[in-house]
């Protein structure tokens, strides 16, 4: 069983007892969660797709931590100008146990 579900604008197929990775949710760690934009459940074989979403279908998840994700390197050169710049960036995320799918 399997759901996708929409959670700060992005969408994720999460299944029960699964972690995502979620952009940073403004929640404190231990906090549960119910996310109730379910996109799409499918259950043994049928699925079922909303319009836009399924009403009274509920995804909950408990947050476990808030993390940073890999350093991406941002480099910007301009050809015989001499001007070169080096930025790092590192996404932050909030790892989610998924606990139920109703």
């Amino acid at each position: 069983m399997y759901a996708i579900v929409e959670i700060a604008g992005k969408q994720f197929k999460v299944e029960k007892n699964k972690f995502i990775y979620a952009p940073l949710i403004d929640a404190e760690v231990g906090t549960s969660l119910k996310f109730s934009q379910v996109l799409l459940i499918e259950n043994n074989g049928k699925v079922k797709v909303g319009t836009p979403s399924i009403k009274n279908a509920k995804v909950s998840g408990e947050v476990l931590e808030h993390v940073k994700g890999e350093k991406v390197i941002v480099f910007k050169k301009k050809r015989r100008k001499g001007y070169r710049t080096k930025n790092g960036h590192r996404q932050q995320f909030t790892k989610i146990l998924i606990e139920d799918i109703k």
